[in-house]
């Protein structure tokens, strides 16, 4: 009895397609959440500066570009962990780190409406989200703690959960002052056993 055949690997995207599609995610992103879940397709290509099929030879559907261009700026926003970690002391870049995270959250506000037409559709763009971003705050701790700059005795899940409970208390943009306040205490609870500190 034969084998099936496995389908062939996807071919990498050559530079140009790259590009156009990183445009097209970035647009995207900005239309979505600026002008809502309506915007037109041929609005976004055209701003992208590629025609019509070129953006639906990379999404097929409306909904496939919303959990792409969403799920674009989770990857940016996870990915830049180790870029910090490795750029920074990584307390520095931890705090960094956390205002980006200000700014994914703010883009995933201003997005809501057109990932619940996603979401409606049967698809799940969070399915990751949550395993990407403790992997990322668990890289940036581990540097901490083999830096010596950092607690050993703090989760990524608490972390997290304390930088997504400021950013809901604070709100979005008003707040955003009180927010970097409000990020620097946390900071401050992250490094104090590190520093030796006592109350």
């Amino acid at each position: 009895m034969s084998t099936p055949a496995r389908p062939p690997a996807a071919k990498p995207l050559r530079a140009d397609a790259r590009r156009n599609r990183e445009r097209l995610l970035d647009v995207a992103v900005r239309a979505f959440s600026q002008d809502g879940p309506d915007v037109t397709l041929d609005a976004i290509a055209k701003e992208a500066g590629v025609g019509i099929g070129t953006l639906y030879r990379h999404f097929p559907t409306r909904e496939a570009l919303i959990e792409a261009a969403y799920r674009n700026e989770l990857a940016k926003l996870c990915d830049a962990a180790a870029e910090l970690a490795h750029e920074m002391p990584p307390d520095v870049a931890m705090r960094t780190w956390m205002d980006r995270f200000v700014d994914y959250l703010a883009t995933k506000r201003g997005m809501a409406d057109a990932l619940r037409a996603v979401i409606a559709s049967g698809a799940n763009p969070y399915a990751h989200s949550r395993d990407r971003l403790l992997g990322a705050i668990g890289t940036l701790l581990d540097a901490g703690r083999t830096a010596g700059t950092l607690r050993r005795d703090v989760a990524a899940e608490d972390v997290l959960t304390g930088v997504n409970g400021i950013c809901l208390a604070a709100g979005e943009p008003a707040q955003r002052e009180q927010a970097g306040r409000l990020l620097d205490l946390l900071m401050d609870g992250l490094r104090h056993a590190a520093t030796g500190t006592t109350t």
